[in-house]
């Protein structure tokens, strides 16, 4: 059921290409994953909470003779940064459900290929290519760059 539904949503994209329709679909779910991170996140208090972490490293770098004062900055370098994860943690929650389907969808589609880009030659620790997965994975972290740039989300 959610395989038709996906073949009608999203499949246009692999009349391209397996290359471009797994990029196609990396862009449009980074995208959907950026907005909802934007919505659900307040980007002022993130703003600030990044800034007091920079600081707080450059802090304990000019602190590396005083262990103990190192140890103060550090441990509430740890506590703000507990603070920001829990921030991050609600548009994650909302966007890995939806993910999840979406690659099994995918990897449904590339049940019968294995990769969808080739080197023509074994390379150590990168095989013969790259799968759907490594694709994704690849061209959502440049897409998710881009965007974070972009739009100024922390």
């Amino acid at each position: 059921m959610l395989n038709s539904f996906f073949d009608l949503v999203l499949g246009w994209a692999f009349k391209f290409g397996n290359v471009i329709g797994v990029i196609i679909v990396s862009f449009i779910l980074t995208s959907l994953v950026t907005l909802v991170y934007r919505l659900f996140t307040n980007q002022e208090i993130l703003k600030n909470m990044k800034d007091q972490l920079k600081d707080y490293q450059k802090q304990m770098r000019e602190l590396r003779s005083q262990p103990e004062k190192m140890m103060e900055i550090q441990k509430k370098s740890m506590e703000l940064n507990m603070q920001y994860l829990k921030h991050t943690m609600k548009p994650t929650l909302f966007t890995f459900l939806p993910i999840i389907i979406i690659f099994s969808w995918l990897r449904n589609l590339f049940l019968d290929k294995s990769d969808i880009i080739t080197w023509g030659t074994k390379l150590p620790l990168l095989g013969t290519g790259l799968g759907w997965l490594g694709t994704y994975i690849i061209s959502s972290i440049i897409i998710s760059m881009l965007l974070r740039k972009i739009f100024k989300i922390y």
